[in-house]
């Protein structure tokens, strides 16, 4: 279903406005008849036939949580996700903080699992082979 654009909007209510039937609408328009009556309804309510611009879902977190997580990691860079959401009392989930410190252009926080499960791998694995190993 492809989004109604402002001319066809426009278009709908001038012929509403003309007493033009709504088959004939649909037709010249190639459109439902349900969205000539979604836009009647609207402009008669309103008066307006533009849609509401969505602007997304607003963030879980504040301007002053942003503000410290921020901090938090300059002061501490290999702090964990866990660690940030206990430390600074956010109520939100590890997967929730990760995509917020994407968005903040901050880099990614290491779970804790993973660090210490796949670096015991990785460091047992090198080991074997000989070769010297990174400290995370």
């Amino acid at each position: 279903m492809r989004a109604t654009d402002d001319k066809t909007r426009e278009n709908i209510v001038l012929a509403m406005q003309r007493k033009e039937k709504r088959n004939t609408i649909a037709m010249w328009l190639n459109i439902s008849i349900s969205t000539i009556d979604k836009v009647w309804h609207k402009f008669k309510k309103t008066g307006a036939y533009l849609p509401i611009p969505y602007t997304g879902r607003k963030s879980t977190l504040t301007n002053k949580q942003e503000e410290q997580i921020r901090t938090k990691i300059k002061q501490t860079p290999d702090i964990t996700i866990i660690e940030l959401i206990d430390e600074l009392s956010l109520d939100m989930t590890e997967s929730g903080l990760s995509r917020h410190l994407k968005k903040m252009d901050l880099t990614f926080k290491k779970r804790r699992s993973m660090q210490t499960a796949k670096n015991e791998q990785m460091l047992l694995k090198n080991a074997e082979n000989g070769k010297k190993s990174k400290t995370v």
